[in-house]
């Protein structure tokens, strides 16, 4: 099953492809480590980032997206761009769009850490969010938690 975890953050979408097949789990080369919506965008950009997330799917032949879930109020409230972000994610055909609560995340990741240092995993900094995303709905989809 490959996966594609997405933190939604400002005007980016940080993103990281994880696969797991037979007990082993790969960080699959990808074009795109961010996808950009500029903040006074209009309607055609949207679209931009629409197709461009969707040509992603299927260029990558992503099973499942998993966007970590922002609060709607308070002091780390998502921004308008982010939830139109995660609207154009989540209206994607042929992909399966879950949104996973900080809380689940950060109970699978509990339960089963991640063992390779983020140094090591040839990705980004900014992406980490998105990979533990990745990584916690596998593990929480793998052993049912």
């Amino acid at each position: 099953m490959r996966v594609c975890g997405v933190e939604l953050s400002g005007n980016d979408a940080n993103i990281c492809l994880l696969s797991l097949a037979d007990e082993v789990f790969q960080i699959p080369d990808c074009r795109a480590r961010k996808l950009t919506h500029p903040k006074d965008a209009d309607a055609g950009d949207l679209k931009y980032f629409y197709s461009t997330f969707a040509k992603l799917v299927e260029d990558y032949k992503i099973d499942k997206i998993i966007i970590r879930q922002r609060p709607m109020k308070g002091k780390f409230a998502g921004g308008a761009v982010g939830f139109k972000l995660e609207a154009a994610i989540e209206l994607l055909d042929n992909v399966e769009v879950i949104v996973l609560s900080p809380t689940a995340i950060k109970e699978s990741l509990k339960r089963n850490p991640v063992h390779v240092p983020m140094a090591e995993t040839g990705l980004k900094m900014f992406q980490e969010t998105a990979f533990n995303t990745a990584f916690a709905y596998l593990m929480k989809d793998k052993y049912d938690i």
